[in-house]
């Protein structure tokens, strides 16, 4: 295991996972510069063909994060802060691995948005979520552009032109989140709930993030042709798709070389 230091953040690199860390308690206020540490952390984790798992969590228990900067959100600062904040979603968003948001507390504004930005997001019973923009007379442009899609449309338009902030069980039922363990057990089921994920092949977990991508964005049936294509001329043609296969048939436990 290594570890890198930044300023407002902890990136540990360890056998087939990193865990990016906001290291900005109480609250975990994203700035600019919290953010151009994140980018960067994470285009250094883009080359690392065998990494399966990214957690991003954060220090403390007050809050995931409670949002950006209001300060950045100045005239003067605030197309740096949105060109450097939709970076991070990119960078996200082309992360080959499984990312995982680990939401203890407050998750508000930017802090919402990164956390459902994430693949699956497993929050502790003390979370408080929302995007409370609209009470500043402003929007939040990711959430916008994603939660419709990942709550369904009335409910996402409920919470964003509200500005409502919602407890555990209801994120938990409306699919906001998709674990609430106990805050006590927080750090243990964490690690148990990434290595559901660490333990399968890269290149399957990149594969299977391909094709979700490509079904959600070209609709079925049309995606059903280009996901097929990947199967058959990509998938098929790696070494652990072959061995995962093979495994089963043989009854063993597979050897993946994430490759």
């Amino acid at each position: 295991m290594s570890k890198d230091s930044f300023k407002n953040i902890d990136l540990d690199r360890r056998e087939h996972s990193a865990v990016l860390t906001i290291t900005r308690p109480p609250l975990n206020v994203l700035n600019i510069e919290t953010m151009r540490e994140m980018n960067t952390a994470l285009e250094s984790l883009k080359g690392e063909s065998g990494l399966r798992v990214v957690v991003i969590t954060s220090e403390g228990e007050k809050a995931f994060s409670a949002g950006v900067d209001v300060q950045d959100h100045t005239r003067e600062k605030v197309k740096e802060m949105i060109d450097t904040f939709d970076r991070l979603f990119v960078l996200l968003d082309e992360t080959d691995a499984v990312t995982i948001a680990g939401v203890k507390g407050a998750a508000l504004g930017g802090g919402c948005e990164l956390a459902i930005a994430c693949d699956v997001v497993l929050a502790a019973d003390n979370l408080k979520i929302g995007q409370p923009e609209i009470n500043l007379s402003v929007i939040a442009p990711v959430a916008c552009a994603y939660m419709p899609r990942l709550i369904g449309l009335s409910r996402a338009k409920e919470l964003l032109l509200s500005g409502d902030t919602i407890g555990p069980e209801e994120a938990l039922r409306i699919g906001l989140v998709n674990r609430v363990v106990s805050l006590a057990l927080f750090e243990e089921e964490l690690r148990a709930y990434s290595e559901r994920f660490a333990s399968k092949s890269a290149v399957g977990l990149r594969y299977a993030k391909r094709a979700i991508k490509i079904g959600l964005e070209q609709g079925y049936p049309r995606s059903l042709a280009s996901i097929g294509d990947i199967y058959l001329k990509e998938l098929m043609a790696t070494d652990d798709a072959n061995e995962g296969l093979n495994s089963f048939l043989e009854k063993r436990k597979p050897s993946y070389k994430d490759t």
